[in-house]
């Protein structure tokens, strides 16, 4: 079932009651609403179990493109994005110092420290037990998913389960592999108390079927293939019971009548005001590309993140997802004229009409179905189940081409590897995937050597300064220097000064 999360004035409005969550550090005072003492009833539980989903807004709106694909061989800044972290970002030569890699480290923390602070005190309030379960579950989730990204850009960070003082936050970084022992704990209990859906009035929480792909999805970055396997599995060997599939067409993902599909395992919703749109048409739309500036019926547009030609190039012009992904030619919505662009422009949350561009009501995906079959046949390749394993690569396959004629056969294990490699990349571009997969594989290093000679031959001379930044312990993210001069007990990642 779809799991989406609803950004409403609501949501606000809790922040405020909630607002000592919102600094991972801060000290708990007691002359005020506070973690400790907010909690009462069931209506705080909600609050709490709300304001911890809302986090997940502050990460993937746009922070997640930018550090996962920016560094990467996904996208790169345009003409209207002149600031100098995300250049750095782009050519492989960001620092501790770095604003948006700092806010990936505490964006993720504080929603560990929401979470915490529902997961410690909800056990303690008088309300319905079976609810009472479900929400330390989803809390318990979303932890899990904080964690998550934390131990994949940065390996081994701090644990925090409680924090009721400074000294619960200043504490050193534990292993990667207790890390992991936390998010497995975490999602176990989550599939194990979760329900497979809800009624309509409650449908948008995170649902037993989310968190079993979420661990196969951490059994897979963890190399455990044959938990990754099993996990899947008891999904996609039960999908119509799970309400999951693929859409029909690859665009029905993002389009605002048809995108509450089969396909949709977590997201975050936009809507029209006074909700929230998504941003990022108004960031990607075309400016300095097209005649006449932004003139193509939705004004406003920064040309900020665009796609690499690399990118652009691997799809072939009968794959329905290039022309979902990317557009060069845009018809002004008012006025019907055309307006051709000089380079590629990512469409992929364009909503079709719209003539304000920062009111795209298209979702932003944490987790489609479409990751789930890939990583299902991911997995089944590697402990060498390549035939079986190729089911699920052409269900995706088929999808993006409409019909079988472009289907896989015949594949090694490695030829195998190179075509879920490379689906992944045309599948999820601008979902923020591609850092995890790179590094998850093995190949960062040597993929963006390539890709810094790819795009220096498409005159981007510049681009070669990629291939002279790149150093093997850039697989992990620095660790903020503003949080290591906040903690002593935090030591950098090798390799970062």
């Amino acid at each position: 079932m779809k799991t989406v999360i609803l950004k409403s004035l609501f949501f606000i409005i809790l922040i405020g009651f909630i607002s000592s969550c919102e600094e991972f550090l801060e000290e708990i005072p007691t002359d005020r609403l506070t973690t400790v003492n907010f909690y009462n009833n069931e209506e705080d539980a909600q609050a709490a179990v709300y304001a911890t989903y809302n986090q997940l807004y502050n990460i993937y709106e746009r922070l997640m493109f930018l550090v996962s694909e920016l560094p990467c061989d996904v996208e790169k800044n345009g003409r209207g994005m002149p600031n100098q972290y995300l250049q750095n970002l782009e050519f492989l030569r960001h620092t501790p110092e770095n604003t948006f890699v700092t806010q990936m480290w505490q964006y993720n923390y504080t929603g560990i420290n929401r979470a915490n602070s529902a997961i410690n005190a909800i056990p303690d309030i008088n309300m319905d037990e079976s609810l009472k379960t479900q929400y330390i579950a989803e809390t318990r989730f979303l932890r899990a998913l904080f964690y998550f990204n934390l131990v994949q850009f940065f390996g081994d960070v701090p644990i925090v389960t409680e924090l009721k003082s400074l000294e619960d936050a200043l504490v050193e970084r534990s292993p990667v592999n207790d890390v992991y022992d936390l998010i497995i704990e975490d999602l176990t209990f989550a599939e194990d108390n979760l329900p497979v859906s809800y009624n309509e009035k409650n449908n948008g929480r995170v649902t037993k079927g989310a968190a079993k792909i979420l661990l196969g999805k951490v059994y897979l970055t963890h190399h455990s293939y044959n938990e990754a396997v099993n996990k899947l599995a008891e999904v996609i060997n039960n999908e119509s019971d799970y309400g999951y599939g693929l859409q029909e067409n690859f665009h029905d993902n993002w389009v605002p009548a048809t995108e509450d599909g089969v396909e949709d395992v977590l997201s975050i919703n936009f809507a029209e005001p006074p909700l929230n749109g998504n941003g990022a048409m108004q960031l990607q739309g075309p400016k300095y590309s097209v005649e006449g500036g932004a003139g193509i019926g939705t004004p406003g547009g920064y040309e900020a993140d665009i796609p690499t030609e690399e990118l652009y190039n691997l799809y072939s012009d009968d794959d329905e997802r290039k022309a979902v992904t990317f557009q060069t030619v845009f018809e002004n919505v008012i006025t019907g004229e055309i307006f051709h662009s000089t380079i590629p422009i990512f469409t992929k949350y364009f909503e079709e009409g719209e003539t304000n561009a920062n009111n795209s009501d298209c979702d932003l995906y944490i987790l489609r179905y479409a990751d789930a079959l890939l990583m299902y046949a991911e997995a089944l390749n590697e402990i060498g189940n390549t035939t079986e394993a190729l089911t699920y690569l052409n269900r995706v396959r088929e999808r993006a081409f409409n019909n079988t004629d472009h289907n896989y056969s015949g594949l090694s294990q490695q030829e195998f590897r190179e075509a879920v490699w490379l689906e992944r990349h045309l599948e999820f571009a601008q979902e923020g995937h591609r850092f995890f997969d790179l590094v998850r594989t093995g190949r960062f290093i040597d993929r963006m050597r390539e890709h810094s000679q790819i795009e220096a031959a498409l005159a981007e001379s510049n681009k070669t300064e990629i291939a002279n930044n790149i150093k093997e312990y850039m697989i992990l993210m620095p660790i903020p220097q503003h949080e290591i001069d906040i903690n002593p007990k935090l030591v950098q990642n090798p390799g970062w000064k």
